[in-house]
């Protein structure tokens, strides 16, 4: 932060002032001394009198895992795990604040990115399984806290609920170089929320389209008078339908965190979680004919289920429990060391369409194209993951030379137990019935037994060294690491191992007016755990990134820019065998080109804007997602008559048309977001509506045979108080 610059001493003229500055961290303190000598001389009958000197004193900046007052974070850890301004890392980051979740309306995950650069939210239209994301065509790894949330699909984890983050980070493009195997796309890292010394207390309740209905608390502060014992407690509980019949979002969440901070150099911090939800499968699976193509019957409506509203199910249990050290062994050299346990259990059974025998066609009924025929997929799974990464970090001079040198590795280590109970249409010659999908009546349906699957182990290590340099105005980023994984899967004659090095080099220079050009290259490696249809081993992907762009901090910190462009090449992609849709092969290279502009700003203290354009020219060989996409967010805060503490607040996005490979065309679709907001100093007020014009719209069309509605209308009246 370039007002943090300001650490000299200052001397006013004779008043006494005290006045914070919380945008800029500083301080301004005026007293005059009763004991300080004063020196007069005679001028024209005045007499001068020389006070004690003004202290201008830097207060403490954002801290990258703390709150931030509004959208505007200049802070994060993600892009090179040490705390650096996103103004001097020469990478596309984004930052979206609990308080942008919150004023959004943002239900998940997927809902709080709407508003990022270069991501592609709702890539599955609406999803009770899982938040689908897609951040510059491909789909990140996702990080909690720093530490990986699960190795394989959605049916390995449970979706994070947004009230527990204080901010969720977007790294845009290869980033093996710091967190080990991982795709091209980059890393989303969910930031939890932590126990803060100023005392919190918020209760809130909410309620809202589907008839959902939510309470929440949020309890932090100091345990003892010391302030060296904190606590937070998070907690959520939530009963709601979704748009879709027999889908339900039940929800309940408790987040505990304690931390212990005997001294300024040590920090110590436990964090749990326990949530468990009770929901199903808004994804039906539809086929084209229906949904984008027409269809003699008409539209299938966004509501329709044709599933089995006694078998259906996505159930998940989540427990975890983990740790943050970090101890400064002098103002230069510093160990961390964050670790979690957890602990995941997923009981999901569907009958979707099957729109794939015929790709989006009507199999079982050519003719009439109403009678559905169905797949049943069952799958109870469990995971236990642990995971480690502790480095030492160390600042230091060569010469003119300033480095912020980073050395450690991490450890990871997974086992997944799976059932499993499939079967098909009766037209293949299975005993799933068919469904007339305009006027469904569920027929009854006994599903076959759950086998049990070989036991699936993954284990990983990774060695880094990364250097971040700076002499007078020149930022240089340089890295390189070292991993090895290995997945062993019981049976199985040979294990898959594979050893990867990937590297990372960033150079920027940072002019004085706060603009900052740079250029940088990353690597990603992602090992296949799977075989081909014909039983061979899937070889690791592999990719890298060329990105050049330009960013701007103002010199108040009131304003971030950020314009990007990049090439984005893989080897080794899995994509969908032509020949057979539930296959997958893997393509020779792909490459991607695209263009990200963000930009974050404050106006005066009234006005909060966030604002974003991505262009991606997609390889023709990938899954489609639009070629262009904008987005902007605004909140206005104002008074009626006396009255203070109103807001309002307004958001449009825009998605481009596009095709995937022998799919049907997806329209363009325009989205408006709205919130109305009052807030007292104890009280805060709001009404969300997403989709305020209820827009039906369908997300995508895949060129396997089926399509995705998005989402529609969502209400939701809320209200909290804070003591």
């Amino acid at each position: 932060m370039r007002h943090a610059k300001i650490t000299n001493r200052i001397t006013y003229w004779p008043l006494t002032v005290r006045r914070s500055l919380p945008a800029a961290g500083l301080t301004f303190s005026a007293l005059l001394s009763p004991t300080q000598p004063a020196t007069a001389q005679e001028t024209d009958g005045q007499r001068a009198t020389t006070l004690a000197p003004i202290t201008v004193q830097a207060g403490p900046l954002e801290s990258p895992t703390g709150p931030v007052d509004g959208y505007l974070a200049t802070r994060a850890v993600t892009a090179t795990k040490t705390d650096t301004p996103l103004v001097e890392t020469p990478q596309s980051i984004t930052v979206v604040t609990s308080e942008q979740i919150a004023d959004t309306g943002a239900q998940s995950v997927q809902d709080a990115l709407n508003y990022a650069a270069g991501v592609r939210s709702e890539a599955y239209g609406v999803d009770s399984r899982s938040d689908n994301f897609r951040v510059r065509g491909s789909e990140p790894t996702v990080y909690l806290d720093g530490l990986r949330t699960n190795y394989n699909y959605y049916t390995s984890t449970t979706r994070t609920e947004p009230y527990t983050l204080e901010r969720i980070e977007v790294l845009r493009g290869p980033s093996s170089m710091l967190y080990g195997q991982g795709s091209t796309a980059g890393v989303v890292n969910m930031v939890s929320k932590r126990p803060q010394l100023e005392p919190h207390a918020e209760v809130g309740i909410s309620y809202g389209t589907h008839n959902r209905r939510q309470a929440q608390a949020d309890f932090t502060g100091p345990l003892n008078e010391e302030g060296t014992l904190l606590y937070r407690l998070v907690a959520v509980g939530r009963k709601a339908d979704t748009q879709v019949d027999y889908v339900p979002d039940d929800r309940w969440v408790l987040a505990p965190s304690i931390t212990w901070r005997p001294s300024s150099q040590t920090s110590f911090t436990v964090l749990g979680l326990w949530q468990e939800d009770k929901s199903g499968s808004t994804s039906q699976f539809f086929p084209w004919e229906g949904v984008s193509l027409p269809n003699p019957n008409g539209t299938l409506p966004t509501y329709r289920f044709i599933g089995d509203p006694d078998w259906d199910r996505y159930d998940s249990k989540r427990r975890s429990i983990g740790w943050s050290f970090e101890h400064a062994f002098s103002d230069d050299w510093k160990v961390r060391h964050n670790a979690r346990w957890s602990y995941n259990h997923v009981d999901y059974r569907s009958l979707y369409a099957d729109s794939f025998t015929q790709p989006g066609g009507w199999f079982g009924d050519p003719v009439n194209k109403r009678m559905l025929g169905r797949i049943a997929w069952g799958s109870i799974k469990t995971v236990r993951m642990a995971s480690a990464d502790q480095h030492i970090e160390g600042r230091f001079d060569t010469g003119p030379v300033r480095h912020k040198l980073l050395a450690g590795f991490d450890v990871s280590y997974a086992r997944e137990a799976e059932s499993i109970s499939s079967d098909s249409p009766t037209y293949l010659g299975g005993g799933v019935p068919p469904i007339d999908a305009y006027e469904p009546i569920y027929p009854a349906y006994t599903p076959p037994p759950f086998s049990d699957m070989p036991m699936m182990r993954q284990r990983d290590i990774g060695l880094y060294l990364q250097d971040e340099l700076r002499y007078g105005n020149w930022i240089a980023v340089a890295g390189v690491r070292f991993d090895r994984s290995r997945n062993m899967l019981e049976g199985r004659a040979e294990d898959f191992t594979h050893r990867a090095t990937t590297k990372r080099l960033g150079l920027m220079y940072s002019f004085d007016n706060g603009i900052s050009p740079y250029i940088s290259y990353s690597e990603s490696f992602t090992p296949v755990l799977d075989r081909d249809a014909a039983g061979n081993a899937f070889v690791p992907m592999r990719g890298k990134q060329w990105e050049a762009g330009i960013k701007y901090e103002s010199l108040d910190g009131r304003l971030m820019v950020n314009l990007s462009t990049y090439t984005l090449d893989e080897e080794n992609r899995l994509t969908s065998d032509p020949n057979n849709p539930l296959e997958n092969i893997q393509t020779g290279k792909t490459r991607n080109r695209g263009v990200d502009l963000e930009m974050k700003t404050t106006i005066g203290r009234r006005f909060d804007l966030v604002g974003n354009y991505s262009y991606i020219n997609l390889d023709e060989q990938l899954e489609g997602i639009p070629e262009h996409q904008a987005a902007v967010w605004g909140k206005y805060r104002f008074a009626v008559g006396d009255m203070d503490g109103f807001s309002a607040g307004a958001g449009v996005r825009w998605l481009s048309g596009f095709t995937d490979t022998g799919a049907p065309y997806t329209s363009s679709v325009t989205l408006a977001d709205v919130m109305l907001g009052y807030e007292t100093r104890d009280w805060r007020f709001a009404l969300n509506v997403n989709n305020l014009f209820d827009k039906k719209y369908v997300s995508t069309c895949l060129g396997r045979g089926d399509c995705w509605y998005g989402s529609r209308r969502s209400v939701v009246a809320s209200a909290s108080y804070k003591f």
